[in-house]
């Protein structure tokens, strides 16, 4: 890496090619960053003083046709959006001045191309402006180009007079960083960007699968699946939470697709390289090593199943599952929830794994109880979730693709990271074990949506639409009678946080009646809503509404039926 204070000169030197990735996003400044501009290229023409545009990288790009005629080509990684305005305000005031020529001096090649190159979203756009001839505005059809509008606001806008392109081009500084092929612009790009738009895996891997050169493999291979029309590109484009950061589907569906190769005994990786592979901030790099060390350098091993992975990725996973009512029967859509709802999207590989492999739906649906019972058994019992990752990397390695044999796996698991729980250990958890609100909440809905009769009264809502509700309050000394002792008062402390005093309700109680007296909390109050209406049909609740007292033996008593309930919910 070398990196050095550079001008415009220095950046567009006559015979170096600066090209766009082909696929890179497109040009998105607009008139704030335009007026800016402007106002600061006022200030150096008037003061003589320099200023800087901040860093670019560059790094070297493709092997050059003996034909061509310029001495080198190199990627922009980081500046297409800086020095895309530059050139374009640069165009303007040429033309302003009736001195185009001066911009064809320092701008374009000896075989009279520009010396940017742009990539498919500008590239036609980009071609308009440069090659317009006044300093008119260009008609812009929709889909609008934000390049063209570009070249637009600077013909309405630069006074000619104000601006003095020698001046400009003297003390328009930059700090270049030039990457050599094998170092990771990634890395670079995020130390330098902190605060900006971060590359993602998807971008990277298109720039690295595509060219040019191979533009009709592009559509048919990614732009028919990732960017074929809106409802694609919203769902790629969603983000969920993945550990402790948010992912993009599509990053996540890449870095899943990726593991099942990893896992795939053909390739025999090595369990050092496992571990680098198994690392999400540098997946692109580690796809590119992947392929030049187990591929033969063929990129044709990755991009010959994309497709299909891809369509059964989009089909069988749905980030949106939380806003609708979920089925009793066992199957993807309640794994969904438990996925994106509860947060276990490290199972999505697996899961991907079987989709593909595993053609009844029969059996495909008792995998999905099974991968329930596992996850929700060691959520009840608040189970460590660290060791997820390598269990279901294991079971993809070792081809567990039934539900006998998965559970037969999960169930000679002996330790802390990986066991099954029992059902003592089930039912210990019901009695005792105090939850994150978000888990207590999930497992009583999925319990509430696996009894539920299917003729019952009452419509099941989404899993985002109830919330949780203690039905002793933790303020219970405001209105509920005093216990006879301070021990007693901590043991009902403890108590109240465990699930059998924890329900799931359609909407929040009013503050007033959340602490209110037991009788008030079911009735409700004036025009206040008690429990009997924002928990009205609730299987999970039902009982405990008829209670006239509620009491600690009485939360022993739910957490009893609710474990009875996980139980035979749960079974592996």
């Amino acid at each position: 890496m070398k990196a050095g204070e550079i001008l415009i000169s220095g950046i567009f030197n006559g015979s170096r090619l600066l090209e766009v990735p082909f696929y890179q996003r497109a040009y998105v400044w607009n008139e704030e960053q335009w007026e800016r501009l402007l106002e600061d290229l006022k200030y150096v023409t008037s003061t003589r003083k320099q200023y800087f545009m901040g860093s670019i990288i560059l790094k070297s790009g493709r092997i050059l046709n003996t034909w061509e005629r310029y001495s080198e080509c190199k990627v922009i990684i980081d500046g297409q959006q800086r020095l895309t305005t530059l050139l374009i305000f640069m165009k303007v005031l040429c033309l302003k001045n009736n001195e185009n020529r001066l911009f064809e001096r320092d701008f374009v090649l000896e075989d009279e191309s520009v010396a940017l190159r742009h990539g498919q979203n500008d590239i036609d756009s980009f071609k308009k402006v440069v090659d317009a001839q006044s300093a008119d505005p260009i008609d812009n059809r929709e889909p609008k180009s934000q390049i063209i509008e570009a070249f637009n606001y600077f013909c309405q806008n630069i006074d000619a007079s104000q601006f003095d392109r020698t001046i400009i081009r003297q003390n328009v500084q930059f700090v270049c960083i030039d990457l050599a092929e094998d170092e990771d612009e990634q890395q670079v790009f995020d130390t330098i960007n902190s605060l900006g738009v971060r590359l993602t895996t998807a971008e990277l891997l298109k720039n690295y699968f595509f060219n040019r050169n191979n533009v009709s493999e592009y559509k048919e291979k990614w732009a028919g699946v990732f960017e074929k029309d809106d409802d694609a590109k919203t769902f790629w484009d969603t983000e969920i939470e993945s550990g402790r950061i948010r992912r993009s589907m599509i990053d996540i569906f890449f870095d899943s697709y990726f593991q099942i190769f990893v896992q795939d005994s053909t390739y025999s990786v090595s369990t050092e390289d496992k571990l680098m592979y198994a690392r999400v901030d540098h997946l692109s790099k580690s796809y590119q090593h992947f392929i030049n060390k187990y591929c033969n350098s063929d990129k044709n091993v990755i991009l010959s199943k994309l497709k299909e992975y891809a369509d059964c990725f989009r089909e069988i996973f749905d980030p949106s599952c939380c806003q609708r009512a979920l089925p009793a029967t066992y199957g993807i859509e309640r794994l969904n929830v438990i996925i994106f709802g509860l947060k276990n999207a490290t199972m999505i590989p697996y899961v991907l794994f079987l989709a593909k492999r595993v053609t009844s739906q029969n059996d495909f649906n008792q995998l999905c109880r099974v991968l329930e019972s596992y996850v929700m058994r060691r959520m009840v019992v608040h189970a460590t979730t660290k060791n997820y990752n390598n269990l279901y990397t294991s079971l993809i390695l070792n081809q567990v693709c039934d539900a006998d044999t998965l559970s037969k796996r999960l169930l000679e698991a002996d330790d802390s990271t990986s066991y099954v729980p029992s059902d003592a250990d089930l039912e210990n958890g019901f009695k005792f074990s105090k939850l994150y609100n978000l888990q207590t909440r999930g497992i009583l809905y999925l319990i509430e949506s696996g009894i539920r009769p299917a003729n019952s009264a009452t419509v099941l809502l989404g899993f985002d639409g109830y919330s949780l509700e203690h039905l002793i309050p933790k303020k219970w000394r405001n209105n509920w009678e005093p216990l006879q002792t301070e021990e007693l008062a901590k043991e009902r402390d403890s108590k109240l946080l465990t699930l059998g005093n924890l329900a799931i309700i359609t909407q929040s109680l009013n503050a007033s009646i959340r602490d209110a007296n037991w009788t008030t909390k079911k009735t409700g109050k004036r025009n206040k809503l008690g429990l009997k209406i924002c928990a009205d049909g609730l299987i999970t609740l039902s009982a405990a509404l008829e209670k006239d007292v509620w009491d600690e033996s009485e939360i022993e008593a739910r957490a009893q039926w609710l474990y009875i309930q996980a139980r035979n919910l749960w079974k592996i």
